[in-house]
């Protein structure tokens, strides 16, 4: 016998459930992923943000130092150009002092013997010779100049007077003009021997012998 349904199949309620309970997790999984994706995005920015608020305070703070750092070498290139032009006059002192020649103790000396009453009027160096020209108004000054040049080691003695003539008085009145003695005297300098090379002690000499002595052997 063969039964006909007219009211229709009636499907299960269970299936219409369960689907939409998928599609419900669906939703809720995208929209935590949506959510943790957006938390992501948040911390990333709000982590750029402050990493790159770091890095403002400390290029500021780089730029600080920079400008503390040019003014620092800047006073010490100024310290070293002091340096370098105090060095560069105590080498010059040094110099001067340790290379005090002859013609400057000459000149320091011949100034030191002129007594009053005298004056010169040239200086020649030719050598180891020497001759001062000058004039004096009595010949005790002239005596004098000639004692005090013999009384330092620069010049040799006897120091001698080549020359010497005696010019009159002229003229009268405020155009008078005194008796005055011309003269020339000439000296010898006398240079420092050099220093002799230090001679062999005793041990210099047995260290010889005994180099000849195993030599011998």
């Amino acid at each position: 016998m063969i039964r006909i349904n007219l009211l229709g199949t009636e499907r299960p309620r269970g299936r219409k459930a369960m689907t939409f309970d998928v599609g419900q997790r669906l939703t809720v999984a995208a929209g935590g992923i949506l959510l943790i994706a957006f938390v992501g995005v948040g911390w990333w920015f709000w982590s750029l943000r402050s990493e790159s608020a770091q890095l403002d305070t400390e290029m500021a703070a780089a730029q600080q130092e920079a400008v503390r750092l040019r003014s620092l070498l800047a006073e010490v290139q100024q310290f070293e150009r002091q340096r370098a032009l105090v060095q560069q006059r105590v080498a010059l002192i040094e110099r001067l002092r340790s290379g005090q020649s002859i013609p400057v103790q000459l000149l320091d000396h011949v100034s030191r013997s002129v007594p009053d009453m005298l004056w010169l009027t040239s200086l020649e160096q030719d050598g180891d010779q020497i001759t001062i020209e000058g004039r004096s108004t009595t010949l005790i000054a002239l005596s004098d100049f000639v004692g005090n040049l013999g009384g330092n080691q620069v010049l040799q003695r006897p120091i001698e007077i080549v020359n010497s003539q005696v010019q009159p008085a002229s003229g009268t009145g405020a155009n008078a003009v005194p008796e005055l003695t011309e003269f020339t005297v000439r000296a010898r300098v006398n240079r420092p021997a050099p220093p002799e090379p230090a001679a062999a002690g005793p041990g210099a000499r047995g260290g010889a012998r005994g180099g000849r002595q195993g030599a011998a052997r």
